[in-house]
């Protein structure tokens, strides 16, 4: 069966709205519990809420999975850093931990004053940067150049009964291939024209290593409110993630993005061809499981964007659209009130 995992989006909330919207998405019945993790946001006015902090506070109220949807291993973290926290993430919290891992984008690098690289430079120091978490999360002592960075007789020395999942970001075939040689699952935008692809390449990466397919998790965000066109003012904003130049190339001017963005994409394509925007929860549903009937597929991880009561989009999902693509015939919510007679 499909799951359904949330992410708080610190793009645009701050670590404590963020903690109040999974806290709120623990109950409407989400299998699992993170956060995007970005230092710049997608648009003008954003925020730039920290991953990093919000999700040992979540760690006190859950016991479900937490992860990142995605942390970025390429230039402004150091890959032994990135292992040390997860481990001890791991080691802290009673559920599992999963590190979801990307190349990073632009908007995230440039402004700690870090060149953004050409494609295949990209996809080595990717390769490399997963190669050095793997190798400390298995107990090895470190000693590689990853030509971006180095470690010199380098191991983790604090250390969880058992190591965080590492899934992997990918959307083209030859990142997914790396995905295939070091994650234990793969990360790729819920796009029903673009996924296949992804996916097919990361299945024949773990053949041709000899591993075998973990979780194939396709993203998108989602709001469901009233009134509809309410809704889509307050997501709008999020446009430039549709595009896939802004993930892969040098862009990081936000004002420039979010104006080609508005050109090139009206606000009806973003909301019902984009993201998960707008107040039927019947075409939410219908789109969710065009996500889920991809070949491959094993999670369908849903981002919650837009300051437009965001309790409310989350409480109504539980209530109205994951019942129903569990089959199940009522709500979360309705069972529990039957049982205690609220």
């Amino acid at each position: 069966m499909t799951q359904f995992w949330f992410a708080a989006s610190t793009e645009e909330f701050p670590p404590s709205q963020m903690l109040e919207q999974a806290k709120a998405a623990d109950a409407a019945g989400f299998e699992a519990l993170g956060s995007s993790d970005h230092f710049t946001p997608w648009f003008p006015g954003g925020q730039g809420g920290a991953a990093w902090a919000f999700l040992p506070a979540l760690s006190q109220h859950t016991d479900k999975p937490l992860f990142t949807s995605v942390t970025p291993i390429l230039h402004h973290y150091h890959p032994a850093v990135v292992a040390q926290y997860f481990m001890n993430l791991q080691e802290l919290h009673a559920g599992d931990v999963i590190l979801g891992v990307g190349s990073a984008e632009a908007i995230s690098e440039v402004p700690l004053g870090l060149d953004w690289p050409e494609p295949a430079e990209m996809l080595e120091r990717f390769d490399k940067g997963l190669e050095a978490i793997t190798r400390l999360w298995a107990g090895e002592e470190v000693t590689m150049d990853g030509g971006w960075f180095r470690l010199d007789k380098a191991k983790l020395y604090t250390v969880a009964d058992r190591p965080p999942r590492m899934i992997v970001s990918a959307f083209g075939p030859q990142a997914a291939a790396i995905a295939g040689k070091h994650g234990h699952g793969l990360w790729t935008l819920g796009d029903p024209g673009s996924a296949p692809e992804v996916i097919e390449a990361y299945t024949k990466a773990c053949d041709e290593h000899g591993k075998e397919v973990g979780d194939v998790v396709l993203q998108a965000g989602f709001h469901l409110g009233e009134p509809e066109a309410a809704v889509i003012k307050a997501t709008k904003k999020w446009k430039t993630t549709q595009f896939p130049e802004y993930y892969l190339e040098g862009h990081h001017d936000l004002d420039a993005m979010a104006a080609e963005a508005e050109e090139r994409m009206s606000d009806e394509e973003f909301a019902h061809e984009g993201f998960l925007v707008g107040s039927d929860p019947d075409e939410h549903v219908r789109r969710i499981q065009e996500m889920a009937g991809i070949e491959g597929a094993t999670v369908v991880c849903l981002q919650g964007i837009g300051d437009h009561d965001p309790l409310t989009s989350i409480r109504r999902y539980g209530e109205e659209v994951l019942p129903r693509l569990r089959g199940e015939r009522e709500g979360r919510f309705a069972r529990e009130g039957a049982r205690t007679g609220s």
